[in-house]
């Protein structure tokens, strides 16, 4: 398949080095990074068979490797931006995982008129992290769009995640620490318990710089912190348990 694939200007085959995937992306635009391989492997002890909804997914790579670390009924990625959904399609057709992924191309605020409402088991999200007004602005848009809350905020990614959810289905989101009470907030007014928080480390003596949350709708209070995910050693090699997320070994 890859041989007969047609790749356009800047564009570039990455191999996920996991369970023979791969992924288009474009070397100009914004690439995946580790938080995204983070909360896939978060979201990995999900319902068997699950319909799974990934708000803003980019070139498609939370929805690839939860196609092959979850035994996922299908999963349909949400992406605003056209020419980053058509990379995304073809990352698709590149995998021969027609069956199981689909991408959609439409803003996150009129996902209704492509998927029903309290259907599904998941939502799963790497959303912009940064306010509109915060940071630098002056960036390539396709950047700009994928770092700041210019084209959906967090309340809408919350909000519509909690109309796409089932009753006790399962919200998965990555985020800045330093974000988190307006996600709790948010997450409550939308019907989303927060039941479990882990706290991302650069390393062991540093702060916190992203947290991986797990909430459920219409669930029962009740938040488990889970122990803090440590990326670097002293050394600044991954951590085991990096590695392991990874599939790879340390050499």
């Amino acid at each position: 398949m890859e041989e007969n694939l047609e790749l356009k200007e800047n564009e570039r085959i990455d191999d996920l080095e996991y369970k023979n995937l791969k992924i288009i992306q474009n070397q100009s635009g914004f690439c995946f990074g580790i938080d995204s391989v983070l909360l896939s492997d978060y979201a990995k002890g999900m319902k068997r068979a699950a319909k799974v909804v990934d708000i803003g997914a980019g070139t498609g790579i939370i929805s690839l490797l939860l196609c092959a670390k979850t035994d996922l009924e299908k999963i349909y990625g949400i992406e605003i931006q056209e020419d980053v959904a058509e990379m995304a399609k073809r990352s698709v057709i590149l995998n021969n995982l027609q069956d199981k992924m689909e991408i959609i191309n439409t803003d996150i605020k009129c996902v209704f008129n492509h998927l029903e409402k309290h259907k599904f088991d998941v939502v799963i999200t790497n959303p912009p992290y940064k306010k509109p007004d915060t940071g630098l602005t002056n960036i390539e848009e396709k950047k700009l769009i994928s770092r700041h809350e210019v084209k959906c905020t967090l309340e809408d990614v919350i909000k519509n995640a909690s109309i796409l959810l089932k009753d006790l289905g399962e919200f998965y989101m990555v985020h800045r620490a330093e974000r988190l009470v307006d996600i709790m907030c948010l997450l409550r007014t939308y019907k989303l318990e927060p039941k479990n928080i882990r706290f991302v480390h650069s390393k062991i003596d540093e702060k916190p710089n992203l947290i991986l949350i797990r909430a459920v709708r219409n669930a029962k209070e009740f938040l488990k912190i889970d122990k803090p995910l440590v990326v670097y050693r002293e050394d600044g090699e991954y951590t085991d348990e990096i590695l392991k997320i990874y599939n790879k070994k340390r050499v």
